[in-house]
C-alpha cells in the first residue's frame, strides 16, 4: 500500500513539474511546432505555420490549398501566457462571430500537450504531439450532438 502510494505520489510530482515548466516560458515549450507543417488530403493540403512573436507568443495560421493551389486562411493562432496558465488561441473564419475561442493547457506529458475548453461546443479538446524533428500529430477531440468526435492532423516539415 505504502509503495502504491509512494508511486503516485512521484507520478504527480513528475506530471506537476512538467505542466509549471511549461508555463514558465511556453514559447521554449512549444518551439517544436515553429515552421511550416502541410497534410495531404484528398482535396489538396492543410499547412500550418507558426512563428515567434513577441513577449513569447507563438503566432500561426492555418490554411488550406487545393489542387489547384489557390490558399483559403482557416484560422489565426497563438500559444500565449494568460496570467499564470499557458491558452492555445484560435480565431477561424466565419465562426464564433470572429471572436477568438481559448484552450487552457490541461497536460504536458511524453510530448503530448492537452489544451482544454469544456465550455466550447466542438472541440473540447486540441492536443498536439511532438513526434520529432520532422513529424507532428495534432488531434481536436470531444463531443458534438451527443457523440464523441475525433479528427487527426498528421503534419510533415515542409
Amino acid at each position: 500500500m505504502k509503495r502504491i502510494y509512494l508511486y503516485s505520489l512521484i507520478l504527480f510530482l513528475v506530471g506537476s513539474y512538467s505542466n509549471v515548466k511549461a508555463q514558465k516560458d511556453p514559447s521554449k515549450t512549444f518551439s517544436f511546432v515553429l515552421g511550416s507543417w502541410e497534410m495531404q488530403t484528398p482535396k489538396g493540403k492543410i499547412v500550418e505555420q507558426w512563428g515567434q512573436g513577441a513577449d513569447k507568443i507563438l503566432k500561426g495560421k492555418s490554411y488550406r490549398v487545393n489542387a489547384k493551389g489557390d490558399s483559403i486562411l482557416t484560422e489565426t493562432l497563438q500559444i500565449r501566457k494568460i496570467g499564470k496558465d499557458v491558452f492555445y488561441c484560435s480565431t477561424v473564419a466565419n465562426q464564433n462571430e470572429g471572436k477568438e475561442v481559448c484552450f487552457k493547457l490541461i497536460s504536458t506529458k511524453d510530448q503530448i500537450y492537452i489544451f482544454e475548453n469544456a465550455a466550447h461546443d466542438f472541440p473540447q479538446r486540441i492536443v498536439y504531439q511532438n513526434q520529432g524533428r520532422s513529424e507532428m500529430l495534432a488531434w481536436i477531440e470531444g463531443e458534438l450532438d451527443g457523440k464523441s468526435r475525433k479528427s487527426e492532423f498528421r503534419y510533415k516539415r515542409q
